[in-house]
């Protein structure tokens, strides 16, 4: 029998998250298209200060940070935690309003369960808010 022929790896895709004001026109684009345009953030931004929490929102000065894990994650997951961020512009506590803003986002339970994977093989704390 041939040995198998070795499968040369190709080079891992390097992700690189765009400014800060891309993220401010995707949750604009996000606000728009599944909160009626209702949520609009005054800024929106990447952050290294968050270990336990994926973002954060501010709703009286209309900021939202995004924790710089999240940059290795897939567009989807990103999507869903600034959805996650924008619904508390609407609703401040985790509701059921609230979780039913969030839920107009096609990817909701998807990217939910993602978080929840990757925290425990990372065998950190941090999705626990987001994912309700």
């Amino acid at each position: 029998m041939p040995e198998p022929k070795q499968v040369k790896r190709l080079p891992r895709r390097r992700r690189t998250r765009t400014p800060d004001a891309e993220l401010m026109r995707r949750a604009q684009e996000l606000s728009d298209t599944y909160l009626g345009g209702l949520a609009v953030p005054a800024s929106v931004s990447w952050v290294s200060n968050q270990r336990s929490r994926w973002g954060s929102c501010t709703p009286g000065d209309r900021t939202i940070r995004l924790s710089e894990r999240l940059k290795r994650m897939p567009d989807w997951v990103v999507d869903y935690v600034l959805m996650h961020e924008l619904a508390h512009m609407l609703e401040p506590r985790h509701d059921e309003k609230f979780w039913a803003w969030v839920g107009h986002y096609p990817k909701t339970e998807m990217a939910k369960g993602y978080l929840l994977g990757w925290s425990d093989a990372a065998g950190v704390s941090g999705a626990a808010g987001i994912t309700g």
